[in-house]
């Protein structure tokens, strides 16, 4: 992996990529992306992560986020295990059109790495890049926000539900997050 992607302070705020590996759309079931909000929740709850802004797409997932205590590296690791589990477990135990499909492609994956056992859902890179500026910061809160927009689901970043653009327009989101000012961007 690349020294540029690594998160190297800790208690730092960084924007982040966690992909599905073949870009899986995995997350065009609700119950998938479920999954991910109740994970957040938790970690932001009992492992002090701090989620500045997220969306939750098809296939991959942008956070801005920092941690305390045990640090960034630590809290993302766990979350993206823990959700691993929780995807395969439901893949087996509900109705999935796409199963044998998607279980293939996540054990061939998990081939290719000696890190995994028996799945890999994501990719080994977070693309994490520490958020240096209060202009960086906006440019990317705008990015995440706007990704739904982009892949053309809606028209406005805050009608889309699995985003933290809704917490931006003053209404409340599905997670709690720590929604940062223009003009005064502080961690």
């Amino acid at each position: 992996m690349s020294e540029a992607y690594k998160i190297h302070k800790q208690d730092a705020a960084y924007f982040m990529t966690f992909q599905v590996v073949n870009w899986v759309d995995i997350f065009t079931r609700k119950r998938y992306r479920d999954i991910i909000i109740e994970n957040l929740k938790y970690c932001i709850a009992n492992k002090g992560l701090t989620v500045y802004a997220y969306v939750i797409m098809s296939n991959h997932i942008h956070i801005l986020a920092s941690a305390e205590g045990k640090g960034l590296s630590e809290v993302v690791r766990s979350m993206k295990s823990f959700i691993s589990k929780r995807l395969i477990d439901s893949i087996f135990s509900e109705p999935e059109s796409r199963r044998d499909w998607m279980v293939d492609l996540f054990k061939q994956s998990a081939q290719s790495h000696k890190r995994n056992t028996n799945y890999q859902i994501w990719t080994h890179e977070n693309h994490a890049v520490e958020c240096y500026s209060p202009k960086f910061t906006w440019q990317r809160i705008n990015y995440i926000h706007e990704n739904p927009v982009r892949a053309g689901i809606v028209s406005l970043a805050e009608h889309y539900t699995f985003s933290s653009a809704i917490d931006y327009a003053n209404r409340t989101g599905l997670i709690p997050i720590c929604i940062l000012h223009p003009h005064f961007v502080s961690f």
